[in-house]
């Protein structure tokens, strides 16, 4: 039995990696696809488009599947409609509206570091206090980051739009990690049902963000030859990274945990230089040394997380 039970564990643990590498991979490509969109269309009316087909997609699906009682209005389908408007607006919202000003490698480095705000945040929560190996990851992923957004130059502060947009992707990454670490309270719901009430959710709180951005004068509706001239790069962004990236992301964090699952997002700014070396950008030798900082510092995490795991000591 307990043969069984160890190799049900660990095959639930490759399938959960393998979904979360898919994902992460995608969410890697998706970054200089996103700016090339928002050059046409806003970040925050793709958003509507994108969340708002896939969670009419979803809510088919789970009512031909699971039926009409999986729609019932509880306390607890409420409190998933909260962690919804988490992650499924504020989080695309802030990443890649920051991401309008800001630059993919960039806003892909920022959303790398999401494993180190995943241990800080548990320990916030009442979990272990980080010891000196965590806190030197921390402090190395943070150096990494100011020195890929930063370039240490001393003209910083005239680009006060770009800062704000990276202010804006830190903030919505952090969202992603509440997001993450808080569907793990709902084991008990399928992957589908959790997926299809965040991403309605979702999809409602991001019209409302463009109703009041609209109604505050500060962006305008894109005309239909914007919405043409972006129509693949939105497609994909809909279908490909939220439909199936945002269900993937649930399912492969439920099986492998969501510190686990955060580790994935080392991944992405890999992919992200990888396609923007493609696209011909060339990257200064500080920016390269700032993104191996940073990956440098969730590998560490990483390892020290596994050792955590099997010695039973603090980090």
């Amino acid at each position: 039995m307990s043969g069984n039970t160890n190799s049900g564990t660990y095959r639930q643990y490759v399938t959960g990696s393998l979904i979360l590498l898919v994902t992460a991979i995608i969410w890697g490509v998706q970054f200089p696809i996103a700016k090339a969109a928002f050059e046409t269309v806003n970040a925050f009316h793709a958003a509507v488009f994108r969340f708002g087909v896939a969670a009419v997609i979803l809510a088919v699906v789970l009512y031909a599947v699971e039926g009409a009682a999986s729609f019932r209005i509880n306390r607890e389908s409420l409190n998933v409609w909260l962690i919804g408007v988490i992650g499924m607006c504020g989080a695309p919202t802030l990443i890649f509206g920051g991401l309008m000003f800001t630059r993919p490698e960039i806003a892909a480095i920022i959303v790398a570091t999401q494993p180190i705000m995943a241990v800080l945040l548990q320990r916030f929560a009442g979990g272990d206090l980080p010891g000196w190996r965590t806190t030197s990851c921390v402090l190395l992923a943070f150096l990494g980051v100011i020195t890929v957004v930063t370039e240490w130059k001393p003209d910083l502060f005239q680009s006060p739009v770009e800062l704000a947009g990276d202010l804006m992707v830190l903030v919505g990454a952090l969202c992603w990690v509440l997001y993450t670490i808080a569907c793990g309270r709902y084991q008990h719901w399928s992957n589908l049902r959790l997926t299809s009430w965040s991403m309605m959710s979702g999809a409602f709180a991001n019209t409302v963000v463009v109703v009041l951005l609209i109604s505050a004068g500060l962006i305008t509706h894109p005309s239909p030859d914007d919405w043409y001239q972006a129509r693949y790069e939105i497609l994909f962004l809909t279908f490909i990274g939220v439909l199936i990236g945002m269900f993937a992301w649930t399912v492969g964090s439920r099986l492998v945990g969501p510190l686990n699952a955060m580790l994935f997002t080392n991944l992405i700014p890999v992919v992200t230089f990888f396609i923007r070396y493609m696209q011909g950008y060339r990257f200064s030798w500080i920016e390269l040394s700032g993104a191996m900082m940073v990956i440098s510092a969730l590998v560490l995490q990483n390892m020290v997380l596994r050792h955590r795991h099997r010695q039973g000591l603090s980090a």
